[in-house]
């Protein structure tokens, strides 16, 4: 089964635009997925009340037969290519990619949630969905 999972990129530190052009290209590359459309990029303001610099941030939807936690793990495998530390909850990131939605699925376990309960509080992303075509 083929599902559209909408993944959020977000960067905050280095080559900003680089760090999301390589995200794009190796989401395309997951086996069994296609990337099928990505939003205009915007800057925002960070999150979480750590001082820091602002986020690129763009949404990207991707067909793919890929389950949730497969697809998690491919994704925090391209953050850790893109030099991604996992150190300080809400601190500066180069490469940030979140599974905002996935189809019709929910997904609950320690690990994943999905829908992202950020979905509800984070207009820019509600506004890239909306630009893709995703009905909330």
């Amino acid at each position: 089964m083929r599902d559209i999972a909408y993944i959020a990129l977000g960067s905050n530190l280095g080559d900003r635009s680089a760090h999301l052009a390589h995200a794009r290209a190796a989401l395309a590359a997951l086996p069994d997925s296609r990337l099928i459309a990505v939003s205009s990029i915007e800057e925002t303001d960070p999150l979480g009340g750590v001082a820091q610099h602002s986020y690129l941030n763009q949404m990207a939807a991707l067909e793919t037969a890929l389950d949730p936690r497969a697809l998690l793990a491919a994704l925090q495998r391209i953050e850790r290519e893109a030099g991604r530390v996992r150190d300080e909850r809400w601190g500066a990131r180069t490469l940030d990619l979140d599974i905002v939605k996935f189809g019709d699925q929910e997904v609950r376990d320690p690990h994943l949630i999905i829908p992202h309960p950020g979905l509800e509080t984070r207009d820019f992303w509600r506004r890239e969905l909306a630009e893709l075509g995703e009905i909330m």
